[in-house]
């Protein structure tokens, strides 16, 4: 089913039919798994808080996420949905989502550029000649937002680094050196979140290798503690921004995400790479145990009562499986963790590619703990959620044989 734009407790439903209304009105005790409507499907948790309790509006999202999950699959047979959804290797996973993500860029920014990776990625298994001109092509027809490169679009510059199109990575970071020609502290651009990890220093470590300039190192490794000291807490995940002290889910999957793709800018035995190798390590062995029994990563990470978030558990689960795959990471430890996220992860992408479940729309700096809850979690056809479930399903495959 096609869904429309509809908001409800920060989930965005689409207009679901009467079977999906009526699901919102029942009690919570339906949504157990001792309730014939949920025949222990691996799709939901196994209790859900009461929705007449203090909970309140963290209960009722959880369940209306629950209902909408539901309510999604066509033709009522979600156990057989669910079966077929598992059973879906990493590769069939990263084809079906190439066929709907990455094919066009009008502005240059990170959603489509790395979707367009993952499709090369995708074409590699395929030998699908046809998929290197195209992303070309559309690249080479993007342009960039006037005016200062904002977050989005200096890393949706990725593309052009994987492409090895060094001018247009240069014309990109011109923000990185002074006058002088000298790194910089910080690039003005990171609106004071953690995202900004992501959004500069991967495509700063990616000039630093296309350009043999060493000062680009110097200006990655300067924004990534500039960044780390206003957005690291003392228990070792990210708060978004200083506004509060909340920690956002993709505002810890962005870290996470950017210190896995600047190593591999990086040449091992280094001591660039040794410093961020560490940093991620750290990163990670602070959001595992925040990881909840099906595998996902929330909202707000530290607090479990917030809705399972999509591209969040895509994001961290990316920089695991890398993690492991290169040896940087415990497999005893981390192993199961990278497992459950992705059996999660696999279970909440339709079978055609199309749909993702529990994407938390876009979201600027917040001033409160209760704003982050109040989000909408999208769940149908989404640019971001489709780009990092097609980075994690790459990374899969290409962990897999470690696993």
């Amino acid at each position: 089913m096609n869904l429309t734009a509809k908001t409800r407790n920060g989930l965005q439903d689409g207009g679901v039919t009467s079977r999906f209304s009526s699901l919102l009105t029942a009690h919570s005790a339906l949504f157990t798994s001792s309730s014939p409507l949920f025949p222990r499907n691996p799709l939901f948790p196994a209790s859900g808080p009461d929705i007449g309790s203090t909970k309140g509006l963290h209960a009722k999202s959880k369940i209306l996420a629950a209902a909408c999950l539901l309510a999604s699959v066509p033709g009522g047979s979600h156990a057989e949905d669910a079966r077929s959804r598992a059973q879906r290797s990493p590769q069939e996973v990263a084809t079906a989502l190439a066929a709907h993500y990455g094919h066009s860029m009008k502005e240059v920014a990170y959603i489509p550029a790395l979707a367009m990776i993952g499709r090369l990625d995708v074409a590699a298994w395929t030998a699908d000649a046809s998929v290197l001109p195209e992303v070309e092509r559309i690249a080479a027809g993007a342009t960039p937002p006037p005016g200062q490169l904002s977050g989005s679009a200096m890393a949706g510059h990725l593309i052009y680094a994987r492409l090895g199109q060094v001018e247009r990575v240069s014309a990109a970071l011109g923000m990185a050196l002074d006058a002088a020609g000298q790194p910089v502290k910080s690039l003005p651009n990171s609106g004071q979140m953690s995202d900004s990890i992501f959004m500069a220093c991967p495509l700063l470590a990616a000039a630093a290798r296309l350009k043999g300039d060493p000062r680009y190192l110097v200006a990655c490794r300067n924004h990534y503690e500039f960044m780390r000291t206003m957005c690291l807490r003392s228990d070792g995940i990210y708060r978004h921004s200083p506004l509060c002290e909340a920690a956002w889910g993709r505002g810890n999957g962005f870290p996470a995400l950017g210190l896995a793709l600047v190593l591999r800018e990086l040449q091992p035995g280094t001591p660039d790479h040794a410093f961020y190798q560490k940093e991620l390590q750290a990163h990670l062995r602070a959001l595992l145990p925040h990881q909840d029994k099906d595998g996902l990563w929330h909202q707000v990470i530290d607090h479990p009562e917030s809705y399972a978030e999509f591209s969040a558990t895509c994001m961290i689960g990316f920089a695991i499986h890398q993690g492991l795959r290169e040896g940087w990471l415990d497999r005893a430890t981390f192993g199961p963790a990278a497992d459950r996220a992705w059996e999660a992860i696999k279970l909440r992408i339709a079978l055609d590619g199309e749909r993702v479940e529990g994407v938390c729309t876009g979201t600027g700096a917040q001033k409160t703990l209760e704003d982050y809850f109040k989000r909408t979690a999208i769940f149908g056809r989404d640019d971001r959620g489709g780009a990092m479930a097609l980075l994690l399903a790459v990374e899969r495959a290409a962990a897999k044989q470690n696993l």
